[in-house]
C-alpha cells in the first residue's frame, strides 16, 4: 500500500526541532504532496537559518519510510542581507516572517491619523505624490510620518535622500530616520539598492505589521498624520493594512487616461470593501508646460480624474503637473515640494486643501 500524507506527517512529528515541539505542531509544513514515492513540501514560518538547520533531519526521517524514492523540502528565500540574514542584521529585529495574531485592527501609538495613498496600477506617480505631499504637509505645520509599504519596489529612500540604516537599540523596536522634517521608514533602508525582496504574501504581511507597530513612530514627537505609500494594485499589503490598523482615509492617485482610470476605480472599490473611506482623488501628470515656448499640452489627457470623482461622488483634491523638475528633484533626494516654484505650489495647495477639509 502506497504511503500517504498521514504517514509522512507522522514521521515529521517524530523529529524534535530547536525551539521545542515539532514542525507539524508548529505549523511549519505547507503544501505537502505525496505521490508514487515522491514527497514534496514547503517549510516556512520560522527564521530562515532555523529552517535550514531543520532540513537534514526532516529529509532523513521521510527517506527512512518504506517506498520513498525522493524528498524535496522547499524553503522560501530568506530575508535579504540586512533583514535578518547576515551579520549586520543581528543587531536588530529580522523583518518579515508570518504576521502575529492580533485582536482586530489596532491604532499606531501616538499617531493621530493614518492616510493611505494608493493607485490601481503602477507608473502613475503615486510614490512621488506621497513624498511631496508629506513634505508639503510638514511645511504647513503638521508632524508627518511616511511609511514606504511598497515592499518589492521601495523608492522613498532615494526620493527622500535617506540612506542610513535604522537603529534598533533593544533588538525589538526600530528607530525611523528623519528627512526633510519627515519621520521615514522603508524596507529599502535595510537593503542594498539593487537587492531584491523575494517573499511570499505571508512574509509581506509580517513585514508590514512590523513596520507599523515595531517602528517607534513618535521618536521625534507624536505624529499628526502617517502617510502610507502603498504598492500598486489591490493585493496582500492593502488587505493586511486594513486588517491590522484602522485607516482614517485613502487617497487614490491616477493619470487622466482611460486605462489608468479603469484601475483607479478598482482601487476605490477595494478601499470601500475594506471599509476604508476614500477621501479624494488626485490627477497626476495632468498638464505639461513646454519650458521653451510655454505651450500647455495634455500628454495623457486632462480632466478625466475630476470627471470620475464627480461621477463617483468623491472629492477631487487637485491636478498636479508633469514636470521634469519633479523627476530630477526626486532622483536627487530633495522632493520638489521642499523648494519653490509652480510644482511646489501645486503640492502646497493640495496640503492646504487636505488640512482645510480636516483630512489631516
Amino acid at each position: 500500500m502506497a504511503l500517504g500524507k498521514e504517514e509522512v506527517l507522522a514521521a515529521l512529528k517524530g523529529v524534535a526541532v530547536s525551539g521545542g515541539g515539532d514542525v507539524v505542531s508548529r505549523d511549519l509544513v505547507r503544501a505537502l504532496a505525496v505521490q508514487d514515492g515522491i514527497v514534496r513540501f514547503v517549510l516556512e514560518g520560522a527564521p530562515h537559518s532555523e529552517l535550514e538547520a531543520m532540513r537534514p533531519a526532516l529529509e532523513a526521517a521521510v527517506r527512512a519510510l518504506p517506498g520513498i524514492s525522493s524528498v524535496t523540502v522547499v524553503i522560501p528565500a530568506g530575508p535579504p542581507r540586512g533583514l535578518g540574514g547576515g551579520q549586520a542584521a543581528q543587531k536588530g529585529p529580522a523583518i518579515g516572517g508570518h504576521a502575529k495574531p492580533q485582536a482586530g485592527p489596532q491604532p499606531v501609538p501616538n499617531v493621530k491619523k493614518i492616510i493611505a495613498i494608493g493607485s490601481g496600477k503602477g507608473g502613475v506617480g503615486k510614490s512621488t505624490v506621497s513624498s511631496n505631499l508629506a513634505v508639503a504637509l510638514a511645511r504647513a505645520g503638521k508632524k508627518v510620518g511616511l511609511l514606504d509599504a511598497d515592499i518589492y519596489g521601495p523608492s522613498q529612500p532615494r526620493m527622500m535622500g535617506a540612506s542610513k540604516r535604522p537603529a534598533s537599540p533593544d533588538g525589538q523596536t526600530i528607530e525611523p530616520l528623519q528627512a526633510h522634517g519627515i519621520t521615514l521608514m522603508s524596507i529599502g533602508l535595510m537593503l542594498k539598492e539593487d537587492e531584491a525582496v523575494i517573499w511570499r504574501g505571508p512574509m509581506l504581511m509580517g513585514a508590514l505589521q512590523q513596520m507599523l507597530f515595531q517602528v517607534k513612530w513618535d521618536l521625534y514627537g507624536p505624529l499628526d498624520v502617517l502617510l502610507i505609500d502603498l504598492p500598486p494594485g489591490t493585493g496582500d499589503v492593502q488587505l493586511s493594512l486594513c486588517q491590522k490598523t484602522t485607516l482614517d482615509g485613502a487617497i487614490v492617485v491616477s493619470t487622466p487616461q482611460d486605462v489608468a482610470l479603469l484601475d483607479a476605480k478598482k482601487a476605490i472599490d477595494m478601499f470601500r470593501r475594506l471599509k476604508a473611506p476614500v477621501v479624494g482623488l488626485i490627477e497626476n501628470m495632468s498638464t505639461y508646460i513646454c519650458p521653451n515656448c510655454g505651450h500647455e499640452a495634455h500628454l495623457f489627457g486632462h480632466g478625466g480624474v475630476e470627471t470620475e470623482a464627480t461621477a463617483l461622488g468623491l472629492p477631487f483634491l487637485g491636478a498636479l503637473p508633469l514636470d521634469l523638475e519633479v523627476r530630477l528633484a526626486g532622483d536627487a533626494g530633495t522632493p520638489i515640494a521642499a523648494g519653490a516654484g509652480a510644482a511646489s505650489d501645486s503640492y502646497a495647495a493640495l496640503a492646504r486643501a487636505l488640512i482645510a477639509q480636516q483630512v489631516v
